[in-house]
């Protein structure tokens, strides 16, 4: 693997696992995709220190566990503008 590929790699699960961000926060700040982001944290990090990946798998199920709740409240939000405007 490319060093500044694997360096990405760990600035990506360091930055998370410091902020709780989701993929989609985690790319808009390193300037790549969210596939980007998804291999390396999912594929490559696991290649490269396995602890790690863990730590990041255990906040990846966090955010699906509460996704619903945030969907939720973001149409909510949605629809309370519409009501306003």
């Amino acid at each position: 693997m490319n060093k500044s590929i694997a360096k990405r790699v760990y600035d990506e699960a360091n930055y998370v696992i410091n902020t709780k961000n989701t993929v989609r926060e985690v790319a808009k700040v390193f300037n790549v995709s969210k596939s980007t982001v998804h291999k390396d944290l999912q594929e490559r990090l696991m290649e490269l220190d396995e602890k790690l990946h863990s730590q990041i798998e255990t906040i990846f199920k966090e955010h699906v566990e509460i996704r619903h709740l945030k969907g939720g409240e973001s149409t909510r939000i949605r629809y309370l503008k519409l009501k306003e405007g």
